[in-house]
C-alpha cells in the first residue's frame, strides 16, 4: 500500500524498546453518548485495541490519553471518560484505571505507580483549554508522565493541539500506533495510483470546509456524484429554487467555479436532478419529490430523489475505487434517509465485488452503520476531518511531529 512522502519514514510502535516503559498513547475515544451517559457506537474504542494490546504483550504501560465532546475548557460531568473506562476494560479483560484528570500531582502519583500490565486512562483532555491551545506547559505536563509517546489518533491528527502536536515533540520517540499507520495506508491508495472508474460522493452540510478536496479530486477521480446540503449550493449557483434549503452564499461563486473546473478537467460532476422536498425538518412532515425544474419553493430539501437515486448507484456499480464523505440527505431523520442508507448498500456491494472503497468518518461512518454494513466496506475511517484534509493533499501535523527512523 501506498503512504504519504512525509510518513513514509516516521517511526511506528513497531521500532521501539517498550519493555518496563511508561507510554503516552493519544487515543481517539470521542465516541457518541446518548442522552442518559451511555457509548451509542464503540467503532473507535475497538479500533485503538490492537495497539493497547501490543504495548501490553510487549511489557509497557499504556497511559491513555483522549478528549470527549466539546466541553470548551470546562469540567462537565456529562463529557467524563467514565462510561469510555468501563467499556474498555470490558474490551480489554483486564483493569482500567481512570485518572480524575489528565494533568497534575495525583495523576503523576497514578502513572508513576502504574504495575505491570495496568492501563491508565487519562480524563477528558479537553477540560483544560490549554490542550486545544496547544499551550507549551500543558505539553510539559503531558510529557512528564511517560518515556515513549504513540499517537494512535488518526481522528485529530490534522489538529496541532498539545496532546497531538505539542507533546510528541517533547517526548522522543514519538511514534505511529497501528490504527494511524493502517488509516494512511488505506488513505493513501485514493491518492497514489487509484485503480479506474473512481469515483468520490461527496456530501454532508457546507461546500466551505471542501473547496480544496473537491478541487484536488479534480486531478484524481472520473465522477464525483455530489448530495446533502453542500450539493443546495451548487444548485442555487445553477439557478435552481432551493426554498428554505441551508446554503452558503458567500459560496455561490467558488461553486460556479467548481462546476467549470470539472468541465475543463473533463471530471463528471453530477449534482442530482430530483430531491425530496419537506414541509418541515421533522419526522412525519409532508413530503415529494421535485425536479430541478420544479424547485422546492417553501420547502426543504431533504434527500436526494429516485432519478438521481439510481443515477448514483450507476455510476457506484461500476467504480474500482470509492472515497465516500458526507451523507447526501438528513439521514438522522428516519423520514429522509433513504438516499443515504440505500448508497451505503450500494457502496458496500461495490467493495464486497472488489472494489477498494473507504468511508471518510464523521457523519459517513454513522451512516454505515445505521445501514449496517460497517463491517462490509473495505475501510471505514475513524476521521472525518482528518481524512478530508488527507485527501485535500495537506500534511497533518500530528503526524508530521513523529520522530523519523534512526533518530535516535
Amino acid at each position: 500500500m501506498s503512504t504519504p512522502a512525509y510518513f513514509n519514514n516516521k517511526m511506528t510502535v513497531e521500532d521501539v524498546d517498550l519493555d518496563g516503559k511508561k507510554v503516552l498513547v493519544r487515543v481517539d475515544f470521542n465516541v457518541p453518548l446518548s442522552k442518559d451517559g451511555q457509548i451509542e457506537d464503540d467503532f473507535r474504542i475497538r479500533a485503538a485495541l490492537p495497539t493497547i494490546e501490543y504495548l501490553l504483550a510487549h511489557g509497557a504501560k499504556p497511559i491513555l490519553v483522549s478528549h470527549l465532546g466539546r466541553p470548551k475548557g470546562k469540567r462537565l460531568d456529562a463529557l467524563s471518560l467514565t462510561p469510555v473506562r468501563a467499556r474498555l476494560e470490558d474490551l480489554l479483560g483486564r483493569k482500567v484505571h481512570l485518572a480524575p484528570d489528565c494533568v497534575g500531582e495525583k495523576v503523576e502519583e497514578m502513572a508513576a505507580s502504574l504495575g505491570s500490565g495496568e492501563v491508565l486512562l487519562l480524563e477528558n483532555c479537553r477540560f483544560h483549554r490549554e490542550e486545544t491551545e496547544n499551550d507549551p506547559g500543558f505539553a510539559a505536563k503531558l510529557a512528564d508522565l511517560a518515556d515513549v509517546y504513540v499517537n494512535d489518533a488518526f481522528g485529530t491528527a490534522h489538529r496541532a493541539h498539545a496532546s497531538t502536536e505539542g507533546v510528541a515533540r517533547l517526548v522522543r520517540p514519538a511514534v505511529a500506533g497501528f490504527l494511524m499507520k493502517k488509516e494512511l495506508e488505506f488513505l493513501g491508495r485514493l491518492l497514489a495510483d487509484p485503480v479506474r472508474p473512481y469515483v468520490a460522493i461527496i456530501g454532508g452540510a457546507k461546500i466551505s470546509g471542501k473547496i480544496e478536496v473537491l478541487k484536488n479530486l479534480m486531478n484524481r477521480v472520473d465522477a464525483i456524484l455530489v448530495g446533502g446540503g453542500i450539493a443546495n449550493t451548487f444548485l442555487r449557483a445553477e439557478g435552481v429554487n432551493i426554498g428554505n434549503s441551508l446554503y452558503e452564499e458567500a459560496a455561490l461563486d467558488v461553486a460556479g467555479e467548481i462546476i467549470g473546473l470539472a468541465g475543463s478537467k473533463g471530471t463528471t460532476f453530477i449534482l442530482p436532478e430530483d430531491f425530496v422536498v419537506a414541509a418541515d425538518l421533522s419526522e412525519g412532515a409532508d413530503k415529494h419529490v421535485a425536479t430541478r425544474v420544479e424547485g422546492a419553493a417553501g420547502g426543504y430539501i431533504v434527500d436526494i430523489g429516485e432519478k438521481t437515486l439510481v443515477t448514483f448507484i450507476e455510476r457506484i456499480a461500476r467504480a474500482e475505487t470509492i472515497f465516500w464523505n458526507g451523507p447526501v440527505g438528513v439521514f438522522e431523520i428516519d423520514d429522509f434517509s433513504r438516499g443515504t442508507l440505500e448508497l451505503a448498500q450500494s457502496v458496500a456491494a461495490a467493495s464486497q465485488g472488489g472494489a477498494f472503497v473507504v468511508v471518510g468518518g464523521g457523519d459517513t461512518a454513522s451512516a454505515v452503520a445505521k445501514a449496517n454494513v460497517k463491517d462490509r466496506i473495505t475501510h471505514v475511517s475513524t476521521g472525518g476531518g482528518a481524512s478530508m484534509e488527507f485527501v485535500e493533499g495537506k500534511e497533518l501535523p500530528g503526524i508530521a511531529a513523529l520522530s523519523v527512523k534512526g533518530e535516535m
